[in-house]
């Protein structure tokens, strides 16, 4: 893949430490690319990551994650096709943290969700590790696409629990997958557009056609704990992309901001 100046699409991006960490453990990397083989068609690649660990590790293996999964398709894009792409950049990057970490005590155990998403053309596909989200915005209408790999989730698809018992449940972050842990982890290629959907026909979801006025939306967990599907389309529909994503942020750090909250926001034109 070829590296572009600059993305065809608008993009807004964001990241505030909150009102409660000492620093800001998520990264963020916006890559605008071109594949020589059809250089007519141009690709965003979108990739968020929230480190997790003591002793700043968080902050290392977060900036891994963007970096490596950046680093894998500069260097395989040419030649896969998306989902096996960003399966394979996800699982390379989980190594390289882990192997890191190995190395070096104070890093032991670090880790960092990830979530991607890859537009090409008119065509999204997204992967994702952990409970850093990707939602599409139509009409109106917030549709969460990625699926968090958290015990909650998990209780929630099992029948365990139902939504209002989910509302602050003590193991709402227990997270199930992520990268950095010493066995690879289960990337999910799963863009799902319906609840009642099987995993399958989740899969099958790979390479949505967006239509003009879509948003994509990348977020960590400081905004999507704090701020709930509707509100995120309702003031991408009251206000203009920059001050939309200000209005979110700043609504998370009303709500008490209890950690770090970045997102990249992106227009389909």
């Amino acid at each position: 893949m070829i590296r572009l100046p600059r993305p065809h699409l608008p993009v807004v991006t964001l990241s505030d430490r909150g009102r409660q960490r000492r620093n800001n453990e998520d990264r963020f990397r916006v890559c605008p690319l071109t594949n020589p083989h059809t250089p007519e068609i141009p690709v965003l690649l979108a990739i968020l990551a929230d480190g997790m660990g003591g002793h700043q590790a968080g902050e290392v293996a977060a900036e891994l994650a963007v970096t490596k999964v950046e680093e894998f398709v500069l260097d395989h894009g040419d030649d896969l096709s998306p989902p096996p792409l960003l399966f394979e950049a996800l699982r390379y990057a989980s190594q390289i943290i882990y192997e890191q970490a190995q190395r070096n005590p104070d890093q032991s155990g670090m880790g960092a969700t990830c979530t991607c998403a890859w537009i090409q053309g008119e065509r999204l596909y997204i992967a994702n590790v952990g409970d850093s989200r990707v939602y599409l915005i139509r009409n109106g209408q917030s549709q969460r696409l990625s699926v968090d790999h958290t015990w909650i989730q998990e209780a929630l698809d099992n029948g365990w629990i139902t939504q209002e018992e989910a509302l602050n449940h003590p193991q709402a972050h227990m997270i199930r997958q992520f990268l950095g842990s010493a066995t690879p982890p289960e990337v999910d290629l799963r863009l799902r557009l319906s609840a009642q959907e099987s995993d399958l026909q989740a899969r099958a979801n790979q390479g949505l056609c967006l239509k003009p006025g879509d948003f994509i939306l990348l977020c960590s967990d400081g905004l999507s704990d704090l701020v709930d599907d509707e509100e995120i389309a309702r003031l991408l529909n009251l206000h203009p992309m920059e001050q939309a994503a200000r209005s979110l942020v700043d609504l998370a750090n009303q709500r008490g901001g209890y950690d770090n909250i970045t997102l990249i926001l992106i227009s389909i034109l």
